[in-house]
């Protein structure tokens, strides 16, 4: 009844508006207590969990970023269903009483593969990113016209969402002054209305700030006080993590003084993350700022709740300083999620990654290595994630150069025997002589996400590979995706496997499935499916040990699990109730935060 209630009061003459020193909600005063929860991060059955939850704690406004490349993961193919129907999101949120804010991006950062962009957009050497360059203008305005068909009906007179952020923290990246009044101009042609926002960090505001768009501060500084007495600040709760660091946390008790204070002085709020939710498959970003680090699996966040949405002592903190800015006592807390330490199960049959070759898409063949963007697969929008394997013959043995040209890592076999690896700080190995096959099976970890790099976000082998001095030639390219698990001859003679390769148990499930944790201690880096679903990567240089599989992913019965691993296979896979984050390191000690 309160969400029928709620939705009947939408239709209304007035939305949000900005008046001097705070907002105005139908005319009223209205503090946004707001939180970020990922649609695309949660699966589709904790929705509604999550969501209650974030209710539960105090918070009025939820706000999402909307993922270009999951839309539309080829030009022209538009997915709007299933865990991407964001209009069902919005719709709940709605029915819970929570108003939207809508961050469509097109670029989101949100430590997401290239900030959400495309990477068909790669496929034109020329192009430049986040500026008015024909080839993307074009791409952005068809998205605008799907992406705006879904959501105008749940704006301000029918629905939720009470404002639109204009594109992400232009003002780090500022290289085209058209650029943002282009994005501007693609919501209000289409008939946006509401009050329009622009994010970015204190030294961005001098270039991404906007004529008829409010700016909104990302993180707020007891420096900068001046400045915070309007508008809304976007403040973190935590932070994300990179592979081979330790994991990222913020203290419950220094976050709540900091909130107690943005709140005091009458501003608005949104934490980013309220609940992280996970980067499920290959969907992950990367750091680059001269030296490239991908961001690992968990987009846990140390937020108030928790990846796998349990209550974390922030969660509390928060729900206790909110309920002071409510009337009415607040919904009561939902009761927490079961969690299952289900039984090791131990690995049954194996494929080898040479075996797996007869079942892939059929092989392109070039002279030069050629980008994975622009390979001929998916109906010619290349390829977007996962691995490709590049392989050719050689005559003789000797230097193998890289020149820096494979994108990210690559395991270099003669063969068919691993020799070595390349990655950014290995360029040459040393082959032994005899005419051989030289492959190189080549990982995407993730394009960065964020900076002045998206333009060079191509993956694979992005230029020429020596030896002894000379450019190979004659190349056989497979297209690892990895979208679709073969079935073809899985082999049970576990002495017989062979790394890299594929490995497959099965959970047996007689109650009601459970969240649980997969731990894979003996095994050495690669990804994990669950009846089909990608959960994302493992590598055991941490700091993430562990992958969460959510009980909704799960069925009663035979549960199939294949790990793809590159380095070292165990005999089993091992859960556990809850994750284990290792070390820690305070986010606010770190150098990068002296900007905020």
């Amino acid at each position: 009844n309160m969400g029928k209630c709620f939705l009947r009061r939408m239709s209304r003459a007035e939305g949000l508006r900005a008046n001097s020193s705070q907002f105005t909600l139908e005319g009223a005063p209205f503090l946004i207590l707001g939180g970020s929860i990922h649609y695309f991060r949660v699966p589709r059955a904790y929705w509604e969990d999550r969501l209650l939850k974030m209710k539960a704690c105090g918070l009025n406004t939820l706000t999402t970023y909307v993922p270009w490349n999951l839309h539309e993961p080829e030009r022209g193919t538009f997915n709007f269903q299933d865990q991407l129907d964001l209009k069902a999101y919005i719709t709940l949120a709605a029915e819970m009483g929570l108003w939207v804010i809508l961050r469509p991006g097109p670029y989101i950062c949100a430590e997401w593969d290239l900030g959400g962009l495309p990477s068909w957009l790669l496929q034109d050497k020329f192009m430049q990113l986040r500026t008015t360059y024909p080839g993307f203008v074009d791409a952005v305005n068809l998205y605008f016209d799907k992406l705006v068909s879904v959501i105008k009906p749940l704006m301000v007179n029918g629905g939720p969402i009470i404002a639109v952020q204009v594109e992400n923290e232009y003002g780090s990246y500022a290289k085209d002054e058209k650029y943002m009044p282009f994005i501007k101009d693609c919501l209000l042609s289409r008939g946006i209305k509401e009050l329009l926002l622009t994010s970015d960090n204190w030294e961005g505001l001098r270039y991404g700030g906007m004529e008829g768009a409010l700016p909104r501060f990302l993180n707020y500084s007891r420096q900068k006080r001046s400045m915070c007495n309007k508008g809304m600040f976007s403040y973190w709760s935590g932070w994300f993590d990179v592979w081979g660091e330790h994991h990222h946390v913020f203290h419950a008790e220094d976050m709540l003084a900091v909130v107690s204070e943005i709140l005091e002085r009458g501003v608005s709020i949104n934490l980013y993350m309220f609940h992280g939710g996970t980067s499920f498959g290959f969907m992950n970003g990367a750091m680059d700022f001269g030296t490239y680090k991908p961001q690992v699996t968990s987009y846990d966040y140390d937020a108030p709740l928790s990846e796998a949405g349990d209550y974390t002592p922030k969660y509390q903190l928060l729900r206790n300083l909110f309920s002071q800015y409510h009337s009415e006592p607040l919904p009561e807390v939902p009761s927490p999620q079961e969690r299952k330490a289900y039984d090791p199960v131990v690995i049954q049959r194996h494929l080898s990654l040479w075996d797996s070759l007869h079942f892939t898409d059929k092989p392109h063949r070039s002279e030069s290595p050629v980008n994975m963007e622009n390979l001929p697969v998916n109906n010619n929008n290349g390829q977007s994630y996962g691995y490709t394997l590049y392989e050719t013959t050689i005559t003789s043995g000797g230097a193998l150069n890289s020149k820096n040209n494979v994108r990210d890592r690559a395991l270099v076999f003669v063969d068919r025997k691993c020799v070595g690896s390349f990655d950014y700080k290995t360029h040459e190995l040393t082959l032994p002589d005899g005419k051989r096959t030289l492959s190189l099976l080549v990982e995407n970890c993730g394009r960065v996400n964020y900076g002045k790099a998206l333009d060079e976000q191509r993956k694979g082998i992005v230029g020429e590979i020596l030896l002894n001095h000379t450019p190979l030639r004659g190349f056989t390219t497979f297209c690892l995706d990895m979208k679709l698990m073969s079935s073809g001859q899985w082999k049970s003679d576990l002495k017989s496997a062979s790394i890299p390769g594929f490995f497959q148990a099965r959970l047996f499930v007689d109650d009601p499935p459970r969240d649980t944790f997969i731990r894979l201690p003996g095994w050495g880096k690669g990804v994990v499916f669950v009846n089909g679903q990608n959960l994302g990567r493992h590598w055991s240089i941490g700091p993430q040990h562990f992958l969460y599989l959510p009980g909704a992913w799960l069925r009663n019965g035979e549960n199939q699990i294949i790990v793809f691993e590159e380095q070292k296979a165990d005999d089993k896979i091992l859960f556990a109730e809850s994750p284990d984050h290792g070390k820690t390191i305070d986010v606010y000690k770190l150098p990068f935060c002296t900007l905020l």
